[in-house]
């Protein structure tokens, strides 16, 4: 049975409620959720939570229906083991998580923003649930198969993790434990660029959630499926492009602003695409978030076609839904 609990109020998120949703097959995931219209989803990235929507959420709320979950393996959603060449933590597998999420609260077509890993998901919900997004953004990132082609020098050393985390259990896993907060502390700060942005508070969020060895192993593995299986199913979708608008927003001072044309390489997977770069690092909604706030409800507004919805789910509903 396919079910919903209500776990009171969202801690970081004004206005917002945290709920467990409970899918027939799949990991349990823990999401917020607030306002009212059309439905937004927003996914996070690594190595944050759903928290790191704190600064625009409650805003976005007043006139969307903002879903903010936390993906597989991260946060307080469940971390379910690898498998078969990590099949568990596919983007494949973590997109299937949330359409099956938005579809429980009524809303068989919606927007997705996806920053950092929340946007490779939104890549592969994209492609495999057409019918399912309206428009989609992605924070930060170019396409997880044209990055490793990419690959040089200057990519590895500034984004060592993709190749550090890879490498098989337990040797990543056992030498983050050594010292958890450095770890974590020295990737925020090394990505961010701007002064603060991630106040103590939302850091100590972020620290209590990767200080769990199961949060650790399932960021390892969902980064040994994005250099693997992941890339299978890239190379098998080569040549389709996404019909959705794609609306592509980076961080000038990141790597990813530095290295590569961030249009070109998204108007080689979508058919239709804009965007532009901010003036910050990789963490836009923490570093800029007035900025994004702005284009965000320009892309998504009403002003854009409204999405098929059923009846929306109602924060107030009670314990458990059918």
């Amino acid at each position: 049975m396919t079910h919903i609990n209500d776990l009171g109020p969202a801690p970081f998120l004004d206005g917002f409620s945290l709920h467990d949703f409970h899918p027939v097959q799949g990991p349990r995931i823990r999401f917020a959720t607030a306002g009212r219209g059309r439905p937004l989803l927003l996914l996070h990235g690594h190595p944050q939570t759903h928290v790191t929507w704190r600064k625009i959420a409650p805003a976005l709320a007043r006139d969307f229906t903002v879903i903010a979950p936390d993906l597989r393996g991260y946060g307080d959603s469940e971390k379910p083991k690898g498998g078969t060449d990590h099949v568990a933590y596919s983007k494949r597998e973590m997109a299937r998580d949330q359409v099956a999420l938005m579809a429980a609260l009524g809303h068989d077509r919606f927007g997705i923003a996806g920053h950092d890993r929340g946007g490779r998901v939104a890549h592969r919900m994209a492609l495999d649930h057409p019918a399912a997004v309206d428009r989609l953004s992605v924070l930060d990132i170019a396409p997880t198969a044209t990055m490793y082609a990419l690959t040089d020098k200057a990519f590895a050393t500034r984004y060592f993790w993709w190749f550090f985390l890879v490498q098989p259990y337990p040797l990543p896993e056992k030498m983050i434990a050594a010292d958890p907060e450095f770890f974590l502390r020295r990737h925020i700060d090394g990505q961010n660029k701007t002064d603060g942005a991630t106040e103590p508070a939302a850091f100590a969020e972020y620290l209590r959630c990767y200080s769990d060895p199961a949060t650790r192993h399932a960021i390892c593995e969902d980064y040994r499926a994005a250099a693997g299986i992941d890339l299978d199913h890239d190379a098998a979708d080569a040549d389709a492009r996404i019909d959705a608008p794609l609306l592509a927003l980076w961080g000038a001072k990141g790597m990813v602003g530095q290295t590569y044309d961030v249009l070109a390489t998204w108007r080689d997977k979508a058919r239709h695409v804009t965007g532009r770069a901010f003036d910050c690092g990789h963490t836009l909604q923490e570093e800029r978030p007035d900025d994004l706030l702005a284009e965000f409800r320009a892309f998504f507004g009403p002003d854009n076609q409204a999405p098929r919805q059923r009846a929306s789910f109602s924060v107030g509903f009670g314990p458990s839904m059918q």
